[in-house]
């Protein structure tokens, strides 16, 4: 394994843990909450839909963020995780619908736990690639005439 994999795992479940939850929270904005009335999930607790948006964006901007920045995405994911399952509990409707809404909140409360605890630790979208001006000089001499040759540099080349 290479020394990236530890960090990549928890990014992975996050990502994983984001997309359940807004699947879980659209799913139940189809349930039919209300026989009587004839109302589904979206009309009796009209947030589900767009929490479940802001879980599907959390997941590109957990791809591209890190460092303390992931870790505030990680609070934002919580609060709105803790705050869909809370709406749905406080609601009056069907059992599935009520049960998914939940566990679509607390699916992100999951997400939001994992990036506050190893958000910094995490990979970065193109943490890899550096900028020419930005590339920091090897000790090894050696390396540093790979690094040249990487940049389309001709090391062998005089100034």
């Amino acid at each position: 394994m290479s020394e990236a994999a530890p960090g990549r795992r928890p990014l992975w479940i996050a990502v994983l843990l984001l997309l359940a939850g807004a699947a879980a929270l659209w799913g139940s904005s189809q349930f039919v909450w209300d026989e009587a009335r004839n109302l589904r999930g979206g009309d009796v607790l009209p947030a589900s839909v767009p929490l479940a948006l802001l879980f599907l964006a959390a997941i590109a901007a957990v791809v591209a963020l890190g460092g303390w920045v992931r870790r505030v995405l990680g609070v934002l994911v919580l609060a709105a995780g803790v705050t869909a399952a809370w709406l749905a509990v406080a609601q009056d409707g069907a059992l599935p619908g009520r049960a998914t809404a939940v566990l679509g909140g607390l699916l992100a409360v999951a997400a939001g736990v994992v990036l506050v605890l190893r958000g910094s630790a995490m990979p970065r979208l193109g943490g890899g690639y550096q900028t020419p001006g930005a590339a920091k000089r090897s000790a090894d001499p050696e390396r540093e005439l790979w690094n040249a040759l990487e940049r389309g540099d001709d090391p062998t080349a005089r100034d």
